[in-house]
């Protein structure tokens, strides 16, 4: 792809809900290379819905290039960074003016968009075939899962195991009682402050044992605590003094990798003191987009637009029609809440926001 004249050159690490958008939005003002080990882009709050309904991710799996039609695609990770350039695990040196890291949480998804329609045709096969179902953690997304499992196939027998004291720890209790009686309403069996050891199985794969000594018939599983961040790849290189006990990228208030001018971070990689969620990653992208091309124009860093983390406010969806909301000053359940997230799990917004 050619570029006319002197645009600066932008590299975007990472092609999750941050990178993404960034990627997209400064794609006619500078020279953009987006770095992403996988060939798309997912909606990734969608993704439990398409494990019940597989040909939901045909809307919130989206080929990179059909958003990105002005700059680069890399296909491949990040393995190194100096002060001028981006090595991939491929070997390659990619130039940088400006440079954007947004790798999130690490998981391991396929490369291909049509390995991943198919990952979740057979993950949505496992369900079916099942007639009982473990699911391992209890956080945003055992409950969501274990609400779509609940409403599409009632008759599947769901237990959640979970090793805190409560559901949905992120959030407050109010929210968390709510979420547990919607569950047992829906013959989800809950176990809290205990874990599996999911290695020891017995009768040929189907008995669990928990932590409490509790047993757990089961035709299957899925393990859905939380994942590392990832950022293990920055520990080697020039960033490695900016990452947090944790493995967050510390930022300033401009989202700046603290010590770099022209190094920023945006999403969940970030120490930001907040939720880690997908809208809050897209306000990220905005105030870097905004950052970099006031920069990039000539601007005084003095203009630079801050970030203010968000509020504890969020929205689990509980199956297709319902929902627990928790904002600042209430917690609402229901089918209110339920129509705001549940019927579309903001797709349809997030392909509009990213223009396709």
């Amino acid at each position: 792809m050619e570029f006319g004249g002197e645009k600066k050159k932008v590299v975007v690490v990472g092609g999750g809900v941050a990178g993404s958008l960034l990627a997209k939005s400064l794609q006619f003002d500078a020279n953009v290379t987006l770095i992403d080990p996988k060939e798309y882009f997912e909606i990734t709050w969608a993704g439990l819905r398409s494990m019940v309904e597989p040909s939901f991710a045909e809307r919130s799996v989206i080929y990179h290039r059909d958003y990105l039609i002005n700059g680069r695609i890399v296909t491949s990770t990040a393995a190194n960074i100096t002060d001028a350039e981006v090595l991939t695990a491929d070997g390659e040196s990619i130039a940088y003016d400006y440079l954007v890291i947004a790798t999130g949480h690490k998981d391991s998804v396929p490369k291909t968009r049509a390995e991943r329609l198919d990952l979740y045709k057979a993950e949505n096969e496992k369900i079916k075939a099942a007639r009982s179902i473990l699911i391992v953690g209890g956080g945003p997304t055992g409950v969501e899962l274990a609400g779509e499992i609940a409403v599409d196939f009632p008759d599947k027998k769901v237990t959640i195991v979970h090793k805190g004291p409560r559901l949905l720890e992120f959030i407050g209790f109010k929210a968390a009682k709510k979420t547990l009686d919607w569950l047992k309403s829906k013959n989800v069996e809950v176990k809290l402050e205990q874990s599996v050891n999911l290695n020891s199985v017995s009768d040929g794969g189907k008995v669990y044992q928990t932590s409490a000594g509790e047993t757990i018939e089961a035709d299957c599983y899925f393990l859905c605590t939380g994942k590392p961040l990832g950022s293990a790849w920055l520990r080697e290189t020039l960033l490695k003094t900016n990452l947090d006990k944790g493995g967050g990228l510390m930022v300033d208030e401009h989202l700046r990798v603290k010590g770099h001018k022209n190094i920023f971070a945006i999403g969940d990689i970030t120490d930001i003191p907040e939720l880690k969620q997908g809208y809050l990653a897209q306000s990220h992208a905005s105030v870097v987009a905004k950052n970099l091309k006031l920069l990039m124009a000539g601007g005084k860093e003095s203009k630079m637009a801050t970030y203010k983390p968000g509020s504890a406010m969020a929205i689990v969806s509980l199956g297709r029609k319902e929902a627990v909301a928790q904002f600042p000053f209430m917690t609402v359940s229901g089918c209110i809440p339920g129509m705001v997230k549940s019927k579309d799990l903001f797709v349809g917004k997030t392909r509009k926001v990213m223009g396709v």
